[in-house]
């Protein structure tokens, strides 16, 4: 971060936020080149990383001073994040993801319920191989990696919110997030997508399902695409930030409440208001998911949140010390044993279910990618299988909070924090 002793060369806000939406659309413009080098360096270098690190590098540099900017707080904790929560579940098709069939949908569990418990036996291997790994506020690190690997960023910045996660413990495990995530499993799964024929055949997996899926989702296609209008995207940001300030106006009195009321509110965090927009803005999306503001997400609901979400992820960066980020190289060692856990128990299963490969890879990616790479996976099996990834994606947008907040409980008791 900016020494003490040093002014940072930008402290007006206005200034700041320009220099930080130039810098995302640059990134973002970069990323999307088809040739050249931009291809190949995007190929190996997330674009995800940079939103993160590039802003860390302003703040290391002294070009600004991220914990004194209000951006991230309260404009884009209270503001950015709970809205990107709620326009990233609205889009959930409940009842198409049961139509998908029950294999998929125990592959997918299987993911999350790997990712739970994967993270108490890397935090329990880990006391056990290196214990300083996993000393002090590890476990609300990990607690926020959970919603990552379960959601996506939206949830992991949550949980970095709701377990108060130091700026450098996240940053640092948002490097295990990368490491783990985008460069050992994802590249893993595509190269497994293009022998999957094979692999089924020897499993004996019953493919039809997915043919069937094909079909499903072109139809869908066909019927609800549409060019977002100014009204569209007007009402997108209405829901969207109408949802964040009820939540709000809930949040307070009902963390005093609880505070008031409940003995155990102290250690679940109920007390805390922003926990309460959190689980408010999770909640409402969800129950307008049934509701015709679902069809809100053919002209671009889960854009705009994934809009706020990268705003978000940079703020988060601002905050980063980049000179500490390596100073625990046993977190990756913790991160891939985490990770290890999460597949042993998909590939068990699948062998057991007789499930296609597809099923295991979107399982998994469906959790640890979310929305994000979920797709880029299901796409390299086939492309229309593509919305496949988004829909299971988007269903870890919505549990991912919950179920990151419990194995964020769990981790704190056998911390003994």
């Amino acid at each position: 971060m900016t020494p003490a002793s040093t002014a940072p060369l930008i402290t007006n806000d206005i200034v700041g936020l320009g220099l930080i939406a130039a810098t995302l659309g640059t990134i973002f413009y970069l990323s999307s080149r088809q040739d050249g080098f931009w291809k190949k360096f995007f190929s190996w270098v997330p674009a995800l990383l940079l939103c993160y690190f590039i802003p860390a590098i302003y703040n290391t540099a002294g070009v600004i001073d991220g914990h004194a900017t209000k951006l991230y707080d309260p404009v884009a904790r209270d503001v950015l994040l709970p809205a990107a929560l709620v326009l990233l579940t609205v889009s959930i098709d409940l009842k198409g993801i049961i139509r998908l069939g029950p294999k998929l949908l125990i592959m997918f569990v299987t993911g999350t319920v790997g990712i739970m418990l994967g993270a108490l036996v890397s935090f329990q291997a880990m006391r056990l191989i290196h214990p300083p790994t996993v000393a002090g506020d590890t476990w609300a690190g990990m607690a926020a990696l959970a919603g990552s690997w379960i959601g996506g960023g939206a949830n992991m910045a949550a949980m970095r919110e709701t377990f108060n996660v130091d700026a450098t413990t996240f940053g640092q495990f948002a490097v295990v997030d990368v490491v783990c995530a985008s460069i050992l499993l994802m590249p893993s799964l595509i190269w497994l997508a293009g022998r999957a024929a094979g692999i089924d055949a020897r499993n004996g997996a019953d493919t039809s399902a997915i043919d069937d899926m094909k079909r499903r989702i072109a139809d869908y296609q066909a019927k609800s695409a549409r060019i977002p209008t100014l009204t569209d995207l007007m009402v997108i940001v209405g829901v969207g930030l109408g949802v964040v300030g009820a939540a709000h106006a809930l949040a307070t009195p009902l963390a005093a409440w609880c505070g008031a009321n409940l003995g155990f509110a102290k250690q679940a965090s109920l007390d805390n208001a922003f926990v309460w927009v959190v689980m408010l803005s999770t909640i409402a999306g969800l129950a307008l998911s049934f509701t015709r503001v679902r069809e809100l997400e053919a002209a671009g609901a889960s854009k705009v949140g994934t809009l706020f979400l990268y705003f978000l992820i940079a703020c988060i960066g601002m905050q980063m010390d980049l000179l500490s980020l390596l100073e625990r190289p046993w977190l990756f060692l913790l991160g891939v044993i985490w990770m290890g856990t999460h597949v042993l128990l998909l590939y068990v299963v699948a062998r057991l279910l007789k499930a296609p490969m597809f099923f295991l890879a979107i399982g998994s990616q469906g959790n640890v990618g979310a929305a994000a790479s979920a797709p880029v996976v299901a796409a390299a099996f086939h492309p229309s299988l593509a919305p496949v990834g988004v829909l299971l994606g988007t269903v870890g947008y919505a549990t991912g909070t919950v179920l990151a907040y419990i194995t964020g409980l769990m981790l704190k008791w056998m911390a003994g924090a």
